[in-house]
This record gives C-alpha cells, structure tokens and sequence, in this order.
C-alpha cells in the first residue's frame, strides 16, 4: 500500500481555454521505508477531447490532432481519476505549476497542495544558467533517468517522467514542507532576468536599481528585488507581491 506519494502533473492544450486539455500525463515519486523518495513505476497518460478543434500553434508543439481526440474523454470526466487517484496523493506537482493549476482546480484536484519544481529548482540550484524542465534535465543529468521513456519532450507524460527525476532529487535535498513553502511564494529569481543589470546576481545591484524594480509589474521579478532589499534591511512599503498565473521564462 501506498503511504507516502508525490504526483507530478503535465498537461498538453489545444490553446487557452478554460477547458482546453489534450492531454494528461502522470508519474508519481513515493517515499521508501528507509526515508529515501524514488521515482516509481506509476506513470501513464491519456488524451482528453479538449470540445474545441486544437490550434496550430499548440499542434506544432505537442504534435496532438483533432483526430487523436475523437472519442477520448473530456476533461472534467477524466481528470478527477487522475488528480484523486486511489490511496490518496499528499501533494501535486509540476514546472511551473501555475499552469497545471488553471485546469487542475481545487474542485478537480481535492484541494490538493502543489509542489512547484520551477520554483524549487530557483532555490536550491541558483548556479544553474536555466530553469527549463528539459534544460534541468541536461544539465543535471539526473541519476536513474531513461532517455527513451523521457521522450517525446512536450508530451505530457514523458515530461511528467522528466519532473520527476527533479523532485525527486529536491525531497531527497530537502523537505516536502519546505518545497511546498516555497512553491506558495513567488519565484526567487538568482539573479536579473532583462534591463541593464540583467545577469547580475542580487547582491551586485545599486540600491536605486533595486528599488525600481521592487515595483515591477512581473511578481517574481518584484519579489526577488524586495526580498534582496529586505535583505539589506532596506524596507519597501509595499503590499505582498501575489502569487502569478504564469511566470516569464528564464
């Protein structure tokens, strides 16, 4: 029986509907007797009937065509089955799980919580150049990892599979409480994304620079300049930075 498990999440879309799922994909990370998480054997996917033809932009990412879909289930049918499986999850997770949550809502999911392993993978690899799911996987080249079940890339369960070796490695650095804590922040950005100081790490920016961009309209962006400022017990007056639908690339 399964006590302790971890689901990762990735979702492939017909565009950007409320509704527009094509594809669901799982792979769940389990904790062993001996304290140890592992990348188990329950994975899988299943294509969903987003009730819209899928556009052109998203085909050429995902490679999904109206015809796969026919007769697939639609996506309220489905993905409880998934979200909610039997004997229970203690939490979701996805790269950047603010897009799963869009379609995985609380009433889907349970009320899940979620682990963000873009936001984690911020925290706990700041050196790294990229945050990309599949950027993660070449840089780190996680232990363990199949390169044929991890493909094709950008299909939903071969980059559930990819996520996994991630979190994995993050449960295995440091605490699920931790991950999901900082998972509810916004991301904590290593150094400047864009503008004159970009690629400079926090610490290297003058106080006038950050301060400007403690009032970004980009929350992780904002976040991370206030959190530098805080830092330097340089207090903004401002309110807390909300939690971003979907965060800019690194």
């Amino acid at each position: 029986m399964i006590t302790t498990r971890v689901r990762v999440i990735d979702l492939e879309t017909a565009g950007n509907g409320p509704h527009d799922v094509c594809e669901i994909g799982w792979q769940d990370v389990s904790l062993e007797p001996g304290g140890i998480w592992r990348v188990d054997e329950e994975r899988g996917a299943f294509l969903v009937n987003p009730g819209r033809p899928i556009s052109p932009d998203t085909m050429a990412v995902h490679h999904i065509r109206d015809e796969d879909v026919v007769g697939a289930p639609f996506w309220k049918g489905i993905a409880p089955s998934v979200l909610r499986p039997e004997g229970g999850v203690i939490a979701l997770a996805a790269h950047r799980a603010a897009f799963e949550q869009r379609y995985c809502t609380p009433m889907l999911s349970g009320a899940a919580s979620w682990i963000c392993t873009w936001k984690c993978a911020l925290r706990l690899w700041p050196h790294l150049p990229r945050f990309s799911n599949q950027l993660l996987r070449y840089q780190r080249m996680p232990e363990g990892l199949i390169h044929e079940i991890g493909l094709p890339a950008h299909r939903a369960m071969p980059d559930a599979y990819v996520t996994a070796h991630h979190l994995r490695d993050m449960l295995n650095q440091t605490s699920l409480e931790q991950l999901l804590a900082w998972s509810r922040q916004p991301g904590l950005l290593p150094r400047v994304p864009s503008g004159p100081d970009r690629g400079k790490s926090w610490d290297q920016v003058d106080i006038a620079a950050l301060r400007d961009l403690a009032g970004d309209r980009d929350v992780d962006l904002r976040f991370s300049a206030q959190t530098e400022l805080a830092r330097r017990g340089d207090m903004l007056d401002a309110s807390p930075p909300a939690v971003p639908v979907q965060p800019r690339l690194l």
